[in-house]
């Protein structure tokens, strides 16, 4: 075979290229192709990234993600500690411009110039140390030197000297589990820190936060959250029904104890001590930090900032304000509720559910309060903010009030008294307390549950969980085991402005039971300018009660059967006016499923465990009459005593 003069010289020049490279740099490097140290490239960034391994004052190093823009001197830091993973909170979009990468909450901080750093708590993603959920703090539940203070506090100082480009002042913000470290930090909190924003913060999980409610567990969430946070690293674990319906699903399961045997829940830490501590005992007091805040408060100024509609979080910021209140410090401390669900802040706010607002509250709420009011403390020549001690949304007019103090109404120390609105005959509701004997009834049975949604109960991956309590209660009102009670048609505005307090005198057969309590804005028949309100019931304040605390958070009893025992609980906090032409309605019930986990209605020690026999349909009796009047006290103000801004 013969080939052409161009061909060989072309078959000598490949032959000889490995002789050449032998000369420089080797073909196969000893490391691979994966260079040994990358660098971030400079061209399209408008940020630097540093991820640090940050140790703590016992050794345990905290993976810390540092995001500093360009040119940055003099800057101040924006930081987040946080369970839900920091590398991924420095990347939601694939970009080079910072306010594209940081989570939309830090979008005005980035936009801003702030250093925005976020940090994995100890024992999760990126963190050295063994995980435990919202660690209390030091002392007889935690015997160890550290918690979410003291990390706060290294992590801080170790910032303020390591970070050239800051000027050395710190914020703190975050929501949920992430708004709880920032209460954490307020416990002690570093020199440096000079402002901070808990958001939503999970505070006293046992009165009314993630885990009961005044007693009454939150299985449908607290279980899957669980497993969620507390699996160890790698493990591909959740909780999975495997049924389009979760109410059948946690109906079938029996007790939550039996669902979280069969889930494999009870291998969890976080629910062991749940178990073991159904009622409000030592170990919850320990840790409510309401309490502490108010027990060890900080010159730091902070904004406790929560939704009027929070589902998950709802008692954390707003008592902790008022603990605050109620101890003198309120000079550093600010209230602020939007009209939002759980963190929504964080996210767009023209609407919830069908409720649509004037704007974009949470951005315009972002830029023009947030952000102001920590570049007063953060920035080097900042001007001051006037920032209104209270700023709350009035979901009935659909504006924001500042005002000076809240509540505008209360028991004792406002400016106005409670006033109690009747459960009255004919399924009514007066101002005016009854007169001689009344009293209604209904059937509860747990094998029947009243479900808190619409069926079917499906909260993964949908809005059902986000809006369930802006949700319609029609569906509840057509039950035979709840009762339903209404004002005539409104001719003028009722304004309220605080928390109502539910006042229920009842009887029932069995020894124990659940009272869910739901103040309503019942709309007109028709509302032509967005006609699917039409009708529409709007809970304004619910919540649930365990009847067996009716006497001691801490000492529960039995309820002696077919003897008037008196159930009274505050409501949710709310700044709302029934507008003429609507109706107050107020609704009792004894279940809310799968949310809260069914009362088996006969006393036993502790209703995780109850078993299937325990279960008992009972008759409770709701007594109207002039010598037992049941009520729900509302904090009623003037219609003209709050000036919208």
């Amino acid at each position: 075979m013969t080939i052409g003069r161009a061909t060989a010289m072309l078959m000598i020049g490949a032959l000889a290229l490995p002789v050449a490279a032998q000369a420089g740099e080797p073909i196969f490097p000893a490391h691979g192709d994966k260079p040994a140290h990358y660098v971030e490239p400079t061209t399209g960034y408008n940020y630097t990234r540093r991820d640090v391994e940050m140790p703590m004052r016992d050794g345990v190093k905290l993976h810390t993600v540092i995001l500093v823009p360009k040119g940055a001197a003099h800057a101040p830091i924006l930081f987040t500690r946080t369970p839900y993973d920091a590398d991924k909170h420095a990347g939601r979009n694939r970009s080079g411009n910072l306010a594209s990468i940081v989570p939309q909450s830090a979008e005005v901080f980035a936009n801003a110039g702030y250093i925005i750093v976020f940090q994995d708590v100890r024992g999760l993603h990126g963190s050295e140390g063994d995980y435990v959920m919202t660690r209390p703090p030091r002392g007889p539940l935690n015997p160890t030197n550290v918690d979410n203070t003291t990390d706060a506090w290294d992590a801080i100082d170790w910032l303020v000297k390591n970070v050239p480009e800051t000027n050395g002042k710190v914020g703190m913000i975050g929501s949920s589990y992430e708004g709880h470290t920032v209460v954490m930090a307020l416990l002690d909190p570093h020199p440096a820190l000079k402002v901070a924003a808990p958001e939503s913060p999970m505070v006293d999980g046992w009165m009314g936060d993630d885990w009961f409610h005044y007693g009454a567990f939150r299985q449908d969430g607290a279980l899957g959250y669980v497993i969620g946070q507390e699996s160890p690293k790698g493990a591909d674990a959740a909780f999975i029904t495997s049924n389009a319906d979760d109410y059948d699903a946690y109906l079938r399961g029996g007790s939550a104890g039996d669902i979280a045997k069969a889930h494999g829940v009870d291998q969890f830490g976080m629910w062991r001590r749940m178990a073991e501590h159904p009622a409000y005992d030592a170990y919850w007091q320990g840790q409510a930090l309401d309490k502490a805040v108010a027990a060890h408060p900080s010159k730091v100024p902070t904004m406790w900032l929560q939704g009027l509609w929070d589902q998950e979080d709802m008692w954390g910021a707003i008592h902790s304000w008022e603990a605050l209140k109620g101890a003198g410090h309120l000079d550093n401390n600010y209230l602020v509720m939007g009209p939002w669900r759980h963190s929504q802040v964080n996210y767009e706010g023209y609407s919830l559910g069908p409720l649509k607002w004037a704007g974009n509250t949470t951005a315009d709420f972002r830029q023009n309060v947030l952000l102001p009011f920590f570049d007063q403390y953060l920035k080097d020549g900042a001007p001051a903010y006037a920032m209104p001690r209270v700023q709350i949304y009035n979901t009935g007019e659909n504006h924001w009030d500042k005002l000076p103090d809240w509540p505008l109404a209360c028991a004792s120390g406002c400016a106005k008294p409670m006033t109690p609105l009747y459960l009255a005959a004919d399924a009514g509701l007066s101002f005016d307390k009854p007169k001689g004997a009344g009293a209604d009834s209904y059937v509860s049975d747990p094998a029947h549950p009243i479900p808190f949604v619409p069926r079917p109960v499906n909260l993964s991956g949908t809005d059902q969980w986000k809006q369930w309590l802006v949700s319609d209660q029609r569906e509840a009102n057509t039950r035979t085991d709840v009762l339903s009670y209404e004002t005539p048609v409104l001719d003028h505005a009722v304004r309220i402005s605080g928390a109502p307090v539910a006042d229920l005198l009842l009887a029932t057969t069995g020894t124990d039971g659940d009272f869910v309590v739901k103040l309503i804005d019942v709309y007109p028949d028709e509302v032509p300018s967005q006609t699917e309100l039409g009708g529409y019931q709007l809970g304004v304040a619910m919540d649930i009660f365990r009847g067996r605390y009716r006497d001691s958070f801490e000492h529960p009893s039995a309820i002696p059967a077919n003897k008037t025992v008196r159930i009274k609980f505050a409501l949710p906090t709310a700044n709302h006016v029934f507008l003429p032409g609507h109706r107050i309605m107020v609704q009792v019930q004894s279940s809310w499923f799968p949310l809260y986990d069914r009362n088996p209605q006969t006393y036993v020690p502790n209703i995780f465990f109850a078993k299937p026999g325990d279960y008992k349909k009972a008759t409770i009796t709701v007594s109207r009459s002039s010598a037992n009047p049941s009520a729900v006290w509302l904090p009623l103000v003037d219609a003209g005593a709050v000036a919208a801004q």
